[in-house]
C-alpha cells in the first residue's frame, strides 16, 4: 500500500505539512494536504482526491470502496462512506 508501513510508525500519520501526497508506485497526484486531517486510524485519513481520476474505486460493501491508484492500479486502501471529519464527507 502506498501510504502503511506495518513496521513501527505510519510516517504520514501525523504529518500536515502543505503538500500533494502521490502514489508510492507511479508518482500520481492523489491527496492534498487540504483535504488530510487527524484522524484515530493508524493510517493518513483524507476527505477527498485531488482530481476525480486520481483514483478508480470498486465498491466493496454499501459503505466501502476499494480504493486504486487512478494511473497505475496500485492499492491505496479503502473510502468509507459517511465517515469523514463531519456529516456527509467520506474518509480514504
Amino acid at each position: 500500500m502506498s501510504f502503511c508501513s506495518f513496521l513501527g510508525k505510519e510516517a504520514y500519520k501525523d504529518h500536515f505539512k502543505t503538500g500533494l501526497y502521490v502514489c508510492s508506485q507511479c508518482g500520481h497526484p492523489l491527496f492534498s494536504s487540504r483535504s488530510k486531517y487527524a484522524h484515530s486510524s493508524p493510517w493518513p485519513a483524507f476527505t477527498e482526491t485531488v482530481r476525480e481520476d486520481s483514483v478508480t474505486k470498486h465498491m466493496e460493501t454499501l459503505t466501502a470502496y476499494k480504493v486504486l491508484c487512478g494511473k497505475c492500479g496500485n492499492g491505496l486502501g479503502h473510502e468509507f462512506v459517511n465517515d469523514g471529519p463531519e456529516e456527509g464527507l467520506s474518509r480514504f
